[in-house]
């Protein structure tokens, strides 16, 4: 639902003054506060006052939390909200959203988003040799390394999906997913951010590659054995357990998770999938 401000009759605090001052309009949260979307200009200073307003009003409702949406076009409205109490939750390319709390208490207010989600591709063909890349960008540029095509993960897309698509974007390879093989978490990487690092067992449905020139210095169909062993590949913990989960899952002695497409309520009741280990089929029949 789209909420504004009232209209009103004059833009100056002089003139609202002299009449009855209306609160922004707001719709509740399921939480107890209240969730505010500009979408007019309004003068800063009008808006200043009014917010001074609604804020107590909301208090004296016992409202919680505040939630203030800025598209970029109202800019000017941040300083007022700022000087009251409001802080920066997060920011996209179209908006900012500030956050107040009321109660005299800690606040409960969700942080924004606290990860970043990678994927890496395991892509092997029938003579054991896998598809390496080597980049143009980033921390391993003029290194020498071939590694696993990596990339990130867009916004409401599917891990699986991100990962197919990465490949075909860097090297020109169409794949298929397999299974997930494994998942790493660190902390402090984009801007402070954790992250989340999916690595996919993709199965090739072509083979002849072309590469992106703008990120993807050289690629290639490698021996694994030759890649695993890669100086770098030797000394990084991460890059070695990753090589050598790979190369059990060559051997048939490992089992990744398998994707089961699934109804997510909390999530609008939209498609996602839940990821497990269904050696053998014991929980849902491979039939399925």
């Amino acid at each position: 639902m789209v909420v504004t401000h009232k209209k009103l009759s004059s833009s100056s605090v002089e003139e609202i003054s002299n009449q009855q001052i209306d609160i922004l309009n707001a719709v509740d949260d399921a939480f107890g506060g209240v969730i505010v979307e500009m979408k007019e200009p309004m003068n800063s200073n009008v808006f200043d006052t009014l917010l001074r307003v609604s804020i107590s009003c909301w208090r004296e409702q016992g409202k919680k939390g505040i939630w203030l949406k800025l598209p970029i076009e109202l800019a000017n409205l941040v300083e007022a909200a700022v000087k009251q109490g409001f802080w920066y939750h997060h920011a996209e390319p179209t908006y900012l959203m500030l956050a107040y709390w009321i109660p005299e208490t800690a606040h409960t207010l969700p942080a924004n988003a606290s990860h970043t989600v990678g994927i890496g591709a395991f892509i092997m063909n029938k003579k054991r040799e896998i598809l390496v890349v080597q980049e143009n960008n980033g921390r391993f540029k003029g290194l020498g390394l071939w590694k696993l095509p990596t990339g990130t993960v867009d916004v409401g897309e599917d891990i699986v999906e991100a990962a197919i698509r990465e490949v075909k974007e860097e090297t020109g390879i169409k794949v298929e997913f397999m299974e997930l093989l494994a998942v790493r978490q660190s902390h402090n990487v984009s801007f402070g951010k954790s992250d989340l690092f999916f690595v996919f067992m993709l199965r090739p449905l072509s083979f002849d590659i072309q590469k992106q020139d703008s990120e993807i210095a050289a690629a290639t169909w490698m021996p694994f054995e030759e890649y695993a062993a890669q100086s770098y590949m030797q000394k990084n913990e991460h890059f070695n357990y990753i090589a050598k989960i790979c190369a059990a899952k060559i051997d048939n002695d490992y089992t990744g998770f398998c994707a089961l497409p699934a109804t997510a309520v909390s999530s609008r009741r939209r498609k996602s999938c839940l990821y497990f280990n269904n050696h053998g089929g014991v929980v849902v029949p491979n039939t399925i």
